[in-house]
């Protein structure tokens, strides 16, 4: 039984002359990027994974890196996922990286290594959700499948006067069943790319260039004068804010300690320099905490420059404290970490944060 759409498209509105329009005037300006070479369904995937909370500019050289070193699903799947973790470091977001490996696993385990086309397999696969699912199956199988993110929730609201607040969840659903309605069969991937570089490039949230766009006809905003209070969308809640502070500890063989996180949550599997939760311990008790913690005493040389990293809804400010090891026969009762040198660092995966302190290692060699 064919599911029944939350909302109407209006009677006047032509759907096959907003097709026609959006679509040649993607096919003449249409930007060159790397993951439109070709429709390899695998190079989709990748590209549209790394895009997600991520600007163009910044993917582009991310992806081809990762595609120079894991051509294929089979290389990437044969990766070790503290390789894959470092081949994504600094794009952020690393939950991505990891259900992208576990994803292609179950791709070579299940599918003999071709990715599904059809939707019902294709939702199967880790971290594949539903705008993933649809940028896949239009532009790399060319099925009329709708991919909806915050650019084509941004166009629609516009040029079909749709009020609902895309803050909610169930928003994205009532997006979803209005594409369907639109979206071309013939072309169904240009469509999509269109509507996203149409978001992109355009139908800016703040000042769109309405005069320069290519379905102004088509918009019912625009008609109205109203396209400046479209989309609808509430505030999110003030991110919570969390203090640390980095213990950079260094021993006589100018090696630093560094530790694994865990495997589950926040940054999972990635490396760091030890952090103190200021909110457990006071500074006066930091070298404490940290042989407590460790096995390791511990000299405070100097304090370095605070270092900020704001998550989607968490945000981290960060002290930084430069440490010795205090006695170097401590380094037998270590309790858990391990002392790499500065070379060997660059073969960790470490968050943007601890990115920051890197670079203030740097600085003062």
């Amino acid at each position: 039984m064919e599911k029944k759409s939350s909302y109407s498209i209006p009677v006047l509105f032509d759907s096959q002359a907003f097709q026609r329009d959006l679509i040649e005037w993607y096919q003449q300006i249409k930007r060159e990027l790397p993951w439109r070479e070709n429709q390899d369904p695998y190079r989709v995937w990748v590209s549209e994974i790394m895009l997600q909370q991520t600007r163009v500019d910044t993917v582009i050289p991310y992806f081809n890196q990762f595609m120079a070193r894991y051509p294929t699903v089979q290389d990437l799947s044969e990766a070790a996922e503290q390789d894959v973790l470092k081949s994504w470091e600094g794009l952020g977001y690393y939950s991505r990286a990891r259900n992208l490996h576990t994803a292609v696993k179950e791709v070579v385990a299940n599918y003999d290594g071709k990715i599904p086309s059809e939707k019902k397999e294709l939702k199967k696969l880790k971290g594949v959700g539903p705008y993933t699912q649809g940028a896949i199956l239009s532009i790399a199988f060319d099925q009329p499948e709708p991919a909806v993110d915050g650019n084509v929730m941004r166009v629609m609201s516009r040029v079909l006067h749709i009020d609902a607040d895309i803050a909610k969840a169930k928003t994205k659903s009532l997006f979803e069943d209005v594409v369907s309605e639109v979206i071309s069969t013939e072309d169904p991937s240009s469509f999509n790319q269109g509507l996203m570089e149409l978001g992109a490039l355009i139908c800016n949230p703040t000042n769109p260039k309405c005069e320069e766009c290519p379905v102004q006809k088509h918009c019912m905003a625009y008609e109205l004068g109203i396209q400046t209070e479209l989309p609808v969308k509430t505030k999110n809640k003030k991110q919570k804010k969390a203090n640390y502070t980095a213990i950079v500890v260094k021993n006589e063989a100018d090696e630093f300690f560094i530790q694994q996180r865990a495997s589950q949550g926040l940054l999972a599997g990635m490396w760091e320099f030890p952090l103190a939760d200021l909110s457990e311990v006071s500074e006066d008790g930091m070298l404490r905490w940290f042989e407590k913690e460790y096995g390791i005493e511990i000299d405070a040389i100097r304090h370095g420059e605070k270092v900020k990293h704001i998550f989607s809804h968490l945000i981290w400010e960060v002290d930084v404290m430069f440490c010795m090891v205090k006695d170097q026969a401590d380094l037998n009762r270590m309790q858990k970490g391990k002392f790499v040198s500065r070379e060997e660092l660059a073969d960790y995966p470490l968050p943007n944060v601890q990115l920051k302190i890197l670079k203030q290692i740097d600085a003062q060699v």
